[in-house]
């Protein structure tokens, strides 16, 4: 495992977004604290739940679709806490080669880094603990594994509306540091399509602490700036590509996410 050893202490009096996306799909690894939360934004956002799984798809989608294109690196950064299959799975079972490094601030992914690990005999997989913020560290770390003159695929999938106004230029900065040929894989929280809804639920995450920025989708459109956008474009998460699941899970009604994904030219 790249980076410290050392385990931070866990905060269990403040919900973090990892371990309430945790709770909503189903996982053991949260506490009450991430419970409520979540159950309070369920509350006012029947989506929730179907928005957590339908990032989790379009996860699967985008990377296979990269790996089906040749890329063989991948940086996910805001991981979460590890539900198989994982990225490096899907990677891998398209590339076996496949190298895969996980980035994310939360304890628990540092807990569970040794599930993220397990990798195919001929690419490798590794799991850094660093925030999204701090640029520098996490790509010094994650060069221990990535070769950056080579194409990667950056993943942030259900994490940008974590973050604040300035999101735009720390992305801009990270995509800056890929080679030519590497893909931005992105999905994001939007007001457009229930905006009352969504309106209710950021003041949920924001009175819990939880900073909570949804975007339209000329903001969201921002961060594909200067990239060359695969078909079919920025669309809500469920069309992105869908599969029979994802069809199914449009008649069960709205998820206020848009996707994308996008190449480096």
């Amino acid at each position: 495992m790249t980076g410290s050893d050392a385990a931070p202490q866990i905060d269990t009096s403040r919900p973090h977004p990892a371990r309430v996306y945790d709770w909503w799909l189903g996982g053991k690894d949260n506490y009450p604290v991430d419970e409520e939360l979540a159950r309070k934004i369920l509350a006012v956002d029947s989506s929730a739940v179907r928005g957590a799984r339908a990032n989790r798809r379009f996860m699967h989608r985008a990377v296979r679709a990269v790996a089906e294109a040749g890329i063989r690196q991948f940086l996910d950064i805001g991981t979460g806490i590890p539900t198989e299959p994982n990225l490096h799975q899907v990677a891998q079972s398209v590339a076996p080669e496949s190298r895969v490094v996980y980035a994310d601030n939360d304890p628990i992914v540092l807990r569970h880094a040794q599930a993220l690990l397990r990798g195919s005999d001929e690419g490798r997989t590794e799991y850094v603990h660093a925030d999204v913020r701090d640029i520098d560290t996490l790509l010094r770390q994650a060069a221990e594994t990535l070769d950056f003159s080579q194409p990667v695929a950056l993943s942030l999938v259900a994490l940008t509306h974590y973050l604040d106004d300035d999101v735009h230029d720390l992305l801009a900065k990270y995509v800056a540091a890929l080679a030519p040929g590497s893909h931005l894989i992105l999905s994001q929280v939007t007001p457009d399509l229930n905006p009352e809804a969504i309106a209710k639920a950021a003041g949920a995450f924001r009175a819990s602490g939880t900073p909570f920025f949804p975007r339209s989708i000329t903001d969201f459109q921002r961060f594909f700036e200067g990239l060359e956008l695969l078909g079919p474009g920025v669309i809500p998460v469920t069309g992105w590509r869908p599969e029979a699941e994802d069809v199914a899970a449009q008649t069960e009604g709205v998820v206020p996410v848009y996707a994308g994904v996008a190449r480096k030219p």
